[in-house]
């Protein structure tokens, strides 16, 4: 009889790997890359739980243009927010390379966060760093501009918490 694969199980372990390499000194990659509409961002492994396809969205009536839904997630309910419209930009399809951040379980809060695509880790130890009105903004070897996703500061702000129209 063959061991069961558990897929949750298996994304913890590489994350807890990962993590443990970061801690364990060097240049590690421990944040990752992801676009949000034209934008680049960074979110630390340790702030989400899981990065999966966009899963089936019941919609929620009177709710705010950014909030696309409730998802279930082997069998747990998930809050799925449109990042980039969050942000006063364009809706995110929901197909193709779009991706949902689910938010980490330290949090104690079951949401994800929908993004255009996800483009891999990142090590961002070494870029020029900058803050603009209390958001940390990064800009890599290449020019290339970052946005630095602070996952408690969102979960706080109360027009997050706010879903109703």
């Amino acid at each position: 009889m063959s061991k069961r694969f558990n897929l949750r199980e298996f994304q913890q372990g590489v994350l807890d790997r990962l993590q443990a390499q970061a801690a364990g000194g060097g240049n590690r990659a421990s944040t990752l890359g992801v676009q949000v509409g034209n934008e680049l961002w960074l979110v630390e492994m340790s702030e989400i739980s899981e990065v999966l396809s966009a899963p089936p969205l019941t919609r929620v009536p009177l709710t705010k243009p950014w909030y696309c839904g409730v998802a279930n997630v082997r069998g747990n309910l998930y809050s799925i927010v449109d990042l980039a419209v969050f942000n006063g930009g364009a809706a995110i399809p929901l197909e193709g390379q779009s991706r949902v951040l689910l938010i980490g379980q330290k949090f104690a809060f079951n949401a994800g966060l929908l993004v255009s695509r996800v483009l891999g880790l990142r090590n961002a130890t070494d870029w020029q760093s900058s803050e603009q009105d209390g958001e940390v903004r990064l800009q890599d070897a290449e020019g290339q501009k970052w946005h630095k996703l602070e996952m408690a500061q969102l979960l706080n702000k109360p027009e997050f918490l706010q879903i109703g129209a």
